[in-house]
């Protein structure tokens, strides 16, 4: 207990330093000591609208041609798909009131009436058509989310308020991909008439709120869409989101209530923004799992003993106590416990640094070898956490070599070419909540995202749980393969993310997102 004890407060001597040597993310009106400001609201005078910090831009709004969460986070409230989540990650009617499998590969949606663009353009099956004609043809194969869609063989219409689905192959995630990104309803007489490249620039969606104002990298600016099917639910007039890159910027800008809430919050910035009167903190759960990932082709750690030792060594509760200040889930699989598919009957690695050197004497690694691990550089939290790994790892006879590397050439190149050292660092934002694009992306042999790792049993799992589109049978077959994935130790599973929120206490009955994208339903200002 006392050595547990002494490793917490190295632990935290270790974040200590690496913040102040970055410069550190403080900014002028930070109170270290947490002591509460005095004074009015300085937005209380702003009306009935939100302004929101976001940490980037998505560059384009076309839903074809973006994969960011920096789209999703705006564009949730200017597009609508056939089918929604709701904030509790359910999922929900959208523009289809129904839906209704006619065998495995055929699907029926009651699409909703009384639908508008906010150009006026009615809503209807032709508009549903158009939109997967676009998004598996020509211009939708050139961007990221056609590999998404290709078990839709086609769609057709079957009733002006009525689309028949056509799969070619079995897709027990379909609907919930259809809930989110490439699959969203676009206007087809104002993209024909004014062009993709104007569509991508100015986008014209079904949704609560029109875009009215875009200026890259600045804002975005989205108004109240007065004839929304669902009006009732919405009571802010105007939400601008603008575009923060600097923590401490934002943090500042959030005390002198330039804006109303920051997303994003570092956990080193948690205290002073709560210290502040009119200023309170939310945090929620995310899909967002982090792993120290192995390269299963380089020694020592092609021996399943070495990379079990290595789970054992490392203790992640201290980690995420200490580092994280609690603001991370312990996950024993590479997924948050919001995914469907998560084993919850399985328990992260524990703490036992003495079963860890037993099992490198096992499997014969000399004391003092060196691993090489590999983090993008501008991660500050994963830096201090990989020099606790370190740490972890020198206690049971093994050296680390942290290679700080720039962000892109790390995800590009250095992971899916295998010349990221015998450790990386993993993250994943799991957007399906599904635990088949995550394991199938980076357990399936030949994956961009697995340079190495192979194993027949695993193989097998994956395909059987493509092969279904029932979730009981699916949950089965997941449950066998976190057991699987668990003893072959492909990665040090350490934590899921929980992100920090900043809110502005005049705003009322904001929930924040688990998955990042905004909804104002119900939200009100005092």
């Amino acid at each position: 207990m006392k050595k547990q004890k002494w490793i917490a407060l190295l632990l935290v001597c270790i974040m200590i330093v690496l913040t102040a040597c970055s410069g550190g993310t403080s900014s002028k009106n930070e109170s270290k000591n947490g002591s509460k400001s005095s004074g009015e609201n300085p937005a209380a005078t702003r009306g009935n609208e939100l302004v929101i910090r976001v940490a980037g831009d998505p560059q384009n709004w076309d839903p074809i041609d973006t994969f960011l969460l920096a789209w999703s986070t705006v564009a949730t409230s200017v597009f609508e798909g056939l089918v929604s989540r709701s904030l509790d990650l359910e999922i929900q009617p959208g523009l289809a009131e129904s839906w209704e499998y006619i065998d495995d590969k055929t699907i029926v949606f009651k699409l909703r009436q009384g639908v508008t663009f906010h150009n006026g353009e009615p809503f209807n099956a032709e508009a549903v058509k158009f939109t997967f004609d676009r998004l598996l043809g020509e211009e939708g194969q050139k961007g990221p989310q056609y590999s998404n869609y290709t078990s839709i063989d086609n769609v057709e219409v079957t009733g002006d308020y009525e689309v028949t689905m056509h799969l070619n192959a079995i897709d027990p995630v379909l609907l919930t991909k259809l809930s989110g990104y490439g699959a969203v309803i676009v206007p087809p007489k104002y993209i024909q008439e004014q062009g993709a490249e104007n569509f991508d620039m100015k986008p014209v969606g079904t949704g609560p709120f029109k875009m009215t104002d875009y200026q890259r990298d600045k804002q975005v600016v989205i108004e109240r869409y007065d004839d929304y099917w669902n009006k009732d639910a919405i009571k802010l007039d105007k939400v601008t989101f603008k575009v923060i890159p600097e923590t401490a910027t934002a943090l500042a800008e959030l005390q002198t209530g330039n804006i109303d809430i920051m997303t994003r919050l570092e956990v080193s910035q948690a205290a002073t923004a709560e210290g502040t009167d009119f200023i309170e903190l939310k945090d929620v759960s995310t899909p967002t799992a982090y792993s120290i990932r192995f390269d299963t082709a380089q020694k020592p750690v092609d021996d399943v003993r070495v990379r079990q030792a290595i789970n054992y060594a490392i203790d992640k509760e201290t980690i995420v106590k200490e580092i994280l200040g609690g603001y991370g889930n312990l996950i024993s699989s590479f997924q948050s416990n919001l995914s469907f598919g998560y084993n919850k009957d399985l328990e992260p690695y524990p703490y036992d640094p003495e079963k860890a050197k037993k099992l490198l004497a096992e499997a014969k690694v000399p004391e003092g070898t060196t691993l090489e691990f590999f983090i993008p550089g501008t991660d500050g939290t994963f830096k201090e956490i990989a020099q606790a790994v370190a740490f972890y790892l020198e206690e049971v006879g093994l050296k680390v070599s942290i290679n700080s590397v720039e962000n892109t050439t790390f995800q590009s190149e250095l992971i899916p070419q295998g010349k990221a050292g015998q450790m990386y660092k993993n993250g994943w934002g799991g957007w399906t909540l599904d635990f088949d694009n995550t394991a199938y992306l980076m357990y399936h042999e030949g994956e961009f995202w697995n340079p190495s790792y192979k194993n027949e049993k695993v193989e097998q799992l994956l395909a059987a749980e493509r092969a279904t589109i029932n979730n009981e049978e699916r949950q089965k077959i997941f449950k066998e393969l976190t057991e699987v994935l668990y003893e072959d130790a492909a990665e040090v599973n350490l934590y899921s993310e929980v992100e920090i929120y900043a809110v502005n206490k005049r705003i009322k009955d904001f929930q924040p997102p688990h998955d990042g994208r905004f909804r104002f339903e119900g939200v009100t200002v005092e």
